[in-house]
């Protein structure tokens, strides 16, 4: 099947190089604006706006009442799309900021080390929990209306320091194979593993050899792998795969079963359930839905 792709579109943020950050509040009745990508760190809320499809990345979820996501990951495709939403009092905040707001060094002091350690991970895309929104919903709340001045600023940092305290309780949306994103861990075993992994995808991967290959048995390298990245061995190596499949499902012209082979699934049925069952949609909807969000509105 040949698709002709059309190109994500590359937003220009109006964020300056003279200004630490650029926010934008709009009360509005939907969302119009098409799947986009931008090199500038986004913190977006989104309040009564039920129903609406926020996309990032290969994740793909209907929001409730409130949502709050950051995303620091470069050029990590996103959109709100109306999809469901009846409401005609949705409130949007969108703060852009540039990855040099803290100048060289100032992020890795101790003081900031949460607010690293989120930004880290934002880089596929996190969700945070209402007890986060609740907790920032009162700076966020008036940040808009302020002129951006010295103190603003100082309120800005506020709610990332504020969030990064639920960075453990965010969860992260896009895969990092989607992402184009090396995972950091704590842990060089599970690097050295998930490195192999990501370069060996396409093959066969036997638990015995990724054990053998970090010094230990297939029984404790299963609970070591388990207690350290929170998935069974054989489930991460499936996200890794349908990652790199919504991957080629956006950028290429590959048809379903050509990807299907060329991500180490050997069965085009047994992909197809596993992709519906992980994204909620088929790979071809999956496709297609990438496509029509690409278009103007």
């Amino acid at each position: 099947m040949n698709i002709t792709q059309i190109p994500i579109i590359h937003e220009i943020t109006p964020l300056s190089e003279k200004d630490c950050f650029y926010i934008a509040e709009r009360y509005k009745t939907e969302f119009t604006y098409p799947i986009h990508s931008h090199a500038e760190f986004e913190l977006n809320f989104c309040e009564n706006a039920s129903g609406v499809r926020r996309v990032v990345g290969d994740s793909s979820e209907v929001i409730g009442d409130y949502d709050l996501v950051l995303i620091t990951g470069k050029e990590l495709e996103h959109v709100w799309e109306q999809h469901d939403c009846q409401s005609s009092q949705i409130r949007e905040i969108t703060i852009q900021f540039s990855s040099d707001l803290f100048f060289s060094g100032l992020v890795y002091k101790n003081q900031f080390s949460s607010i690293r350690r989120m930004l880290d991970k934002a880089q596929k895309g996190i969700s945070f929990p209402m007890p986060a929104i609740m907790k920032i919903y009162p700076i966020l709340d008036t940040l808009a209306s302020k002129d951006t001045d010295f103190y603003t600023v100082i309120k800005f940092l506020t709610i990332l320091y504020e969030l990064s305290l639920f960075t453990d309780e965010a969860r992260t949306l896009s895969s990092s194979s989607f992402a184009k994103i090396d995972v950091n861990s704590d842990s060089r075993r599970v690097q050295k593993v998930h490195q192999y992994i990501n370069k060996h995808y396409k093959e066969e991967i036997r638990l015995g050899y990724l054990a053998d290959m970090i010094g230990m048995t297939p029984v404790s390298f299963s609970r070591f792998f388990k207690l350290r990245t929170g998935k069974n061995l054989s489930d991460f190596i499936i996200d890794i795969r349908l990652g790199y499949a919504a991957r080629l499902l956006v950028d290429s012209t590959m048809s379903i079963a050509e990807i299907c082979y060329d991500c180490g699934f050997n069965n085009l049925s047994n992909f197809n359930r596993i992709f519906k069952k992980k994204k909620q949609c088929s790979p071809k909807e999956f496709r297609e839905n990438y496509r029509k969000n690409k278009k103007c509105v």
